[in-house]
């Protein structure tokens, strides 16, 4: 056996946390907007939430079932990724608190203060303390710990005061004893104080009446306190009954994740060990699983509290507000299925609306001609417009089918949910595959025009969801292409039949050739780098870690094909390292929207071959899920993603270059490019062109009906003449 190289890879997981540090860094960037500096630090909190709960997890079910297993970029255990995690993620601890602290501090310029109940003065702490007697107190269910009241089950994620009480026992001998407080999240995460900006987190305010909650006992330590448990469910290896409804299976497998082991404590304000370690030891978490931080665990808070500030305070401190535009592609007075036999259409999202992608299916709900429409489901609004018009469609006897994936992590009680209301209108559903989730985003509809049927396929690299729309950087790709209208059709047909391996002519599919057919395309670089010949590679993606296609871009380097890479996330290959990936370049940017979109492009001028996909390379992408790869062989469409990519890989503002440590460093070109505010400006002027054409469009009509007028009442008048 060959043995690895992995003198150009770096762990995932380190790399992730590297790329959740570059988060934190737009929090301390004074050019973005100081409310917009807090909400990356709530971004970072909850990258890393998910990090440890599932990441961590998982490394931590992998100590458990076999130590000796390895990681394939760096040779390191478990245990010892583990170890390197806990170590790398104290530092960014350290960094948040300090950025926090100064972003508090600029905030107050603007009189938006949060308080410690210390530093209230008579007033605020006279309402305050009349608000938490009234309000706060009758909710609490406040527990000691001890050979009668055994240690309780500690929620994830669930904010605790956590305390150690002093008593007297019968013989008048001093005891201690851990005191919870678990903080019920049916209270508000803040209090605001009246007339004002200023208020103060629901943590702080329990914490600060602890000692008027245990009053029988003398408090001698308290801190607020909150566990991560391991919530990465193997459901390969979760054996399911074959008489047992699927939906019903996950809803207990969803009880089950709230259970599993801890993987990390963090305490607020504290962390004295002398006084914390009866809780780790309950937990059964060693030292180095433990964290502090003087930033509040929770910023979930922050959300709610800007979109109560007065509007012209929220519009200085956040970012510029942008709508969504029209796209000059479409007509919205015509059809979308005859500007769809017409040409293909692109949008990009959040520059363009998807209220396009929207009407596209409303006209298919409610055409007459339209036959049957089939989609697949993977991440939906909470109020979603989609499954609106899904049962609009069954509202009038068309054929829908539904592939909605329950196993979407974290939203498997929302597509629980739609599955049960969609399944109760007559729409057919279907749950994919047991060993792989379908992360596909496919859409077609089946339309029958003059006794010819035709099909009406849409291709995205997101989901189908209205909110993340507008945060989310992604293409939806619409076509009649009857080529890629055949491959849709085989994709549903193999879906309903349980076959993820099916044969398409235009699409790669995973598990079947998504890998194998970006290895063959990757070769065909080689041999023309090979050949002298020019020889390109340009990928992006969130994150890159399937080691087998690391490895064939490696060789790509080395045979001469340049290759330039934009990786928002995870990236396990190191770039610039001589005589082995010297020719590969990788930037990432993070901005204001969160980079989504998959891209694959590979040549040169009119030899270049282009891919959209719903798949990173991943391998969980290209060997454990169902993802669709789509070509675009629109000349028009591909100029477009080939000049947005240009783009990006010129972003000198938002972007960052992964240097040859495998670390972010700035990028050094005085273009002063932020793409981001690029495809914003761009998306606002062709929206206004459109309107303008549109105008003069109405003018010219208005125009021709004024002298139509003036001719029929010049001959009405002769007429009346000779009459």
């Amino acid at each position: 056996m060959k043995k690895r190289d992995y003198s150009y890879t770096q762990n995932r997981e380190l790399s992730w946390l590297k790329f959740d540090d570059r988060v934190l860094l737009e929090a301390e960037d004074n050019t973005v907007p100081v409310l917009e500096r807090i909400n990356f630090i709530s971004i970072f909190n909850s990258n890393l939430d998910e990090f440890y709960m599932i990441r961590c997890g998982s490394l931590y079910d992998v100590t458990l079932i076999n130590k000796k297993d390895i990681d394939n970029k760096t040779g390191m255990t478990a245990q010892e990724q583990l170890d390197k995690i806990f170590e790398s993620t104290h530092p960014l601890y350290e960094k948040r608190d300090k950025i926090y602290q100064k972003i508090q501090h600029e905030l107050r310029k603007h009189r938006i203060i949060r308080h410690n109940f210390d530093e209230l003065n008579s007033v605020t702490r006279k309402y305050i303390t009349q608000y938490f007697y009234e309000n706060v107190a009758p909710l609490l269910s406040p527990q000691i710990i001890d050979t009668h009241h055994p240690f309780p089950h500690m929620a994830n994620k669930k904010l605790y005061v956590y305390c150690i009480l002093e008593y007297a026992d019968k013989k008048n001998k001093k005891k201690e004893l851990m005191g919870l407080i678990p903080i019920p999240q049916t209270l508000p995460k803040y209090v605001k104080f009246p007339g004002s900006m200023e208020f103060i987190l629901m943590e702080d305010l329990i914490y600060a009446f602890t000692e008027n909650i245990f009053t029988n006992y003398l408090v001698k330590y308290k801190t607020v306190t909150a566990v991560t448990r391991n919530a990465d469910i193997n459901l390969q290896s979760t054996p399911i009954d074959e008489d047992e409804d699927y939906r019903h299976f996950m809803k207990n497998i969803l009880k089950k994740r709230k259970r599993l082991s801890p993987i990390r404590l963090e305490f607020y304000h504290d962390n004295t060990p002398k006084y914390t370690k009866k809780l780790r030891h309950e937990l059964g978490l060693k030292k180095e699983q433990v964290f502090v931080t003087q930033t509040p665990i929770n910023l979930d808070y922050i959300g709610d509290f800007i979109k109560e500030l007065p509007d012209a305070l929220r519009e200085e401190l956040t970012f510029p507000k942008f709508e969504s535009q029209r796209s000059g592609s479409i007509d919205p007075n015509t059809s979308i299925f005859k500007q769809l036999d017409e040409k293909d259409i692109l949008l990009f999202y959040p520059y363009q609306t998807m209220q396009h992608f929207l009407d596209f299916l409303k006209e298919a709900a409610n055409d007459p001609e339209v036959l049957s429409i089939k989609i697949t489901l993977y991440r939906v609004a909470k109020t979603s417009s989609v499954i609106k018009y899904l049962l609009e469609a069954l509202d009038n006897d068309k054929d829908v089918t539904v592939l909605i994936e329950l196993r979407a992590r974290f939203d498997e009680k929302n597509n629980i949910h739609y599955a049960e209301l969609l399944e109760e209108a007559g729409c057919q559903i279907l749950y994919g595959f047991e060993d792989y989730k379908v992360h596909s985003k496919i859409c077609t509809v089946t339309r029958k025009h003059d006794g010819v049927i035709k099909q009406y396929t849409q291709i995205g690299t997101g989901n189908y969801n209205e909110k993340t729309a507008k945060l989310y950087v992604d293409y939806c790709y619409l076509t009649s292409n009857e080529a890629l209208g055949d491959d849709a059709t085989e994709f549903f047909k193999n879906l309903s039949l349980s076959n993820p391996r099916g044969h398409y002519n235009k699409f790669l599919v995973a598990p079947s050739s998504l890998r194998t057919g970006i290895i063959s395309l990757i070769d065909r670089e080689i041999a023309k780098a090979k050949n002298n010949q020019p020889a390109e590679i340009i990928m992006k993606m969130n994150s890159f870690t399937d080691r087998k296609i690391i490895d064939k871009i490696a060789e790509a380097s080395q045979s001469g094909v340049k290759i330039k890479m934009i990786i928002r996330g995870i990236c396990c290959i190191i770039p610039g390292l001589k005589n082995k990936t010297d020719n590969i370049e990788i930037r990432g940017i993070v901005g204001r929207y969160l980079e989504h979109s998959r891209i694959y492009a590979f040549g040169t001028g009119d030899d270049r071959l282009l891919y959209i996909s719903s798949a990173d390379m991943m391998t969980r992408n290209t060997s454990k899920r169902v993802e669709i790869a789509c070509p675009i062989e629109d000349k028009r469409i591909k100029e477009r993603i080939l000049e947005d990519l240009e783009v990006m890989l010129h972003d000198d503002i938002k972007g960052r270059r992964i240097n040859s440590n495998g670390d972010y460093e700035h990028i050094q070109q005085s273009r002063h490019t932020n793409a981001q505010e690029f495809f914003q400006e761009r998306a606002i002027k062709e929206s206004e062109e459109l309107e303008r054409k549109e105008e003069l469009e109405k003018e010219a009509i208005n125009k021709k009906e004024e002298q139509e007028n003036k001719h029929k009442g010049f001959f009405d008048k002769i007429k009346e003449l000779f009459s």
